[in-house]
């Protein structure tokens, strides 16, 4: 394959965002084999599976929990990893997995919390970008996401990379089950060609940003799968523009958080990567009606919703989808932080690894 390669970009988060195509590539290409099968070690028996995470890896963590109920069947559920070390008690049956997702390997509550769960003698694996480290050497089964070092404090590749590599393992779940997943797998073939497309939308993005740097209080909300990909929007643009953002699933937004729309200097952002529901359109025909705030869609375009800004690259399997809104709104998050002259390699406070 021929990959496109940018100018020198002058921040390592853009250079970053820019590598993603290839690296899925790479992932692709290590742990698919000829006949379609997934190589990943993990334990067999597993009925149940819990993941662990902070930060944008907690983000994955939730994505990826659905993805085990629809296509593993596998009951599933994320939780922080700091959550998870002020339980009293822990699950610790038979064929439960836990799964630590970290950049780093080296996250310290994500750490304690494994070892808190081997405490109690359970299948643990880990998804990291660093072989070696504190967790994979902790961990019975590990996951290597191939994303190379990642300088920009912003999670951008290792995001990626680590949902690359867990919507693998649910195919690998599903195929130790003798679930058919083909299509599946020739999906995932195409997500690097994808990736290259959502490169093409900067100078929309660009136009957006501008539009974003307006506002001081930005909602994100969501429905399903996608409310994942609303709170690493959220998380992105925060920790980059400093600007205050917060998430919500569209539903629950609906009882007292959508309130604050009644403060003019916010915007609402919708994240989509499936068809839109019938209950979403009434509760953005509610909005629209009662606070007329300016609404942004990332993700497929849709005639229910009156939108000011759209992003999108034209793509009708959901899976596939959340890999381009993920580029989007890291691009989104980078040129928003540019207007408003932020570092977005060092911002003020933020360290890439927590000790």
């Amino acid at each position: 394959m021929n990959w496109k390669f940018w100018e020198k970009k002058q921040t390592c988060m853009e250079q970053e965002i820019r590598e993603q195509a290839q690296i899925a590539q790479t992932i692709l290409d290590t742990y698919i084999e000829k006949d379609g099968s997934v190589n990943i070690e993990t334990p067999e028996n597993i009925n149940r599976i819990i993941l662990v995470a902070s930060g944008s890896s907690y983000h994955c963590a939730r994505y990826a929990a659905e993805l085990f109920g629809s296509i593993s069947k596998i009951e599933a559920r994320a939780i922080y990893s700091s959550e998870f070390l002020l339980e009293g008690t822990i699950a610790h049956h038979e064929g439960l997995l836990y799964i630590f997702i970290t950049q780093s390997g080296e996250t310290t509550d994500t750490n304690n919390a494994l070892e808190k769960a081997k405490e109690f003698g359970v299948n643990t694996l880990c998804i990291t970008n660093k072989e070696n480290s504190t967790i994979w050497n902790a961990s019975d089964y590990q996951v290597a996401c191939h994303a190379g070092e990642e300088k920009s404090i912003a999670a951008t590749k290792s995001f990626t990379s680590q949902l690359l590599c867990a919507t693998l393992l649910a195919l690998k779940f599903a195929q130790d089950k003798d679930i058919d997943v083909y299509e599946h797998i020739i999906e995932l073939k195409t997500i690097p060609g994808f990736i290259e497309q959502t490169y093409t939308l900067e100078p929309r993005v660009k136009q957006l940003a501008k539009f974003l740097s307006k506002y001081k209080n930005i909602v994100m909300t969501a429905d399903g799968q996608s409310y994942a990909l609303a709170k690493e929007a959220s998380l992105k643009i925060k920790e980059t523009s400093y600007l205050y953002t917060t998430s919500a699933i569209l539903g629950e937004f609906m009882h007292g958080h959508v309130a604050v729309l009644n403060n003019k200097n916010t915007v609402l952002l919708y994240i989509l990567n499936d068809n839109i529901t019938y209950t979403a359109i009434k509760n953005l025909d509610k909005i629209k009606e009662s606070y007329n705030p300016p609404i942004l869609v990332i993700g497929n375009r849709t005639n229910h919703v009156k939108s000011t800004y759209n992003l999108n690259i034209d793509c009708d399997k959901p899976i596939i989808k959340t890999f381009c809104i993920a580029v989007m709104i890291q691009m989104l998050a980078l040129q928003l932080a540019l207007r408003l002259n932020r570092n977005v390699d060092k911002p003020h406070g933020l360290n890439k690894v927590v000790k």
